[in-house]
């Protein structure tokens, strides 16, 4: 089956969108034992960071699939049992280079296309912003979760970013939708956190995830240390939260949760990264090797 490709998306920055990223896509990963690639589509390079892989030293990027027609598969990296295609500030040029290519809007599908039957999941992460990079995720995904911030600047974004869902819906991928909207960093003792999640559930009826991302030290301190949160602290709030909000993501795309009923043990001094081995297969699959993590 192919994967379901879920594009991370809110024009806001600061709103808990890598984490989520991140986070909900090792949990699928360690907790549920789904196939997962994540795929980097900000210039900023946050997600790959927060994985392990320093963008100052990346070499090949998803520039290089997106732009040269590189083959994804040698250039996706393995990290804490997920898969990822990486991002760094090459890409910051994209925005010029690829309305100048053919079909440009749909090159990031395409390219996605020829690895999406080896995954259960795809999830990228958007920049902050509703420009050409975030077009071209759109149009290559099934559905857009988008992470929220309970407070009223969130709110003057909602329509924005509802009229970019429905252009691309219309002209590139009639396919798409809005998968749900998860409220990150939320207090809910708060008459204004609990007001704005109501407005939102307005805009977005059904959509709003039960699950909500409280505020927690341990996830703020989780990318400095490289790592998700299931492997930084699995018995933080944090993942709690995200354990929780997983379960539902899986609820709401509806395939079953499989939790395994084991102890999770993490020692976060051993960290280390592995690199692909150019594959010999025809699949794509081919050996990894494990070395130490990029500084």
């Amino acid at each position: 089956m192919a994967a379901k490709i879920v594009a991370f998306m809110n024009q806001k920055g600061g709103v808990g969108k890598t984490t989520a990223t991140v986070n909900i896509g090792a949990f699928l990963a360690k907790e549920h034992r789904k196939r997962v690639l994540l795929v980097d589509i900000d210039p900023q390079g946050s997600l790959s960071e927060h994985v392990g892989l320093s963008t100052r030293e990346l070499g090949d990027s998803i520039y290089d699939v997106w732009i040269r027609g590189a083959d994804p598969r040698r250039i996706i990296r393995r990290m804490h049992g997920l898969e990822v295609l990486p991002a760094n500030q090459e890409l910051a040029g994209a925005d010029v280079e690829l309305p100048r290519l053919p079909e440009w809007n749909v090159r990031l599908r395409n390219a996605l296309s020829g690895v999406r039957e080896q995954y259960d999941f795809i999830l990228m992460d958007c920049p902050p912003s509703l420009g050409v990079l975030t077009v071209s995720g759109l149009a290559a995904a099934d559905l857009v979760l988008v992470p929220m911030e309970a407070e009223y600047l969130a709110l003057l974004g909602v329509s924005q970013l509802l009229d970019t869902v429905d252009m691309v819906k219309r002209r590139i991928n009639p396919g798409l939708e809005i998968g749900g909207v998860i409220f990150c960093r939320f207090d809910g003792r708060t008459t204004l956190a609990r007001g704005v999640k109501a407005d939102i559930d307005k805009h977005f009826p059904g959509k709003v995830f039960a699950a909500v991302i409280r505020q927690n030290i341990r996830l703020a301190e989780a990318p400095s240390h490289r790592l998700p949160i299931c492997e930084y602290d699995p018995k933080s709030p944090g993942a709690d939260d995200y354990r929780k909000a997983t379960v539902e993501f899986l609820e709401r795309f509806g395939i079953a949760s499989d939790i395994p009923e084991v102890e999770v043990e993490t020692d976060a001094g051993d960290i280390m990264a592995e690199t692909p081995v150019i594959p010999e297969d025809a699949a794509g699959r081919g050996e990894w090797q494990r070395q130490p993590l990029w500084r």
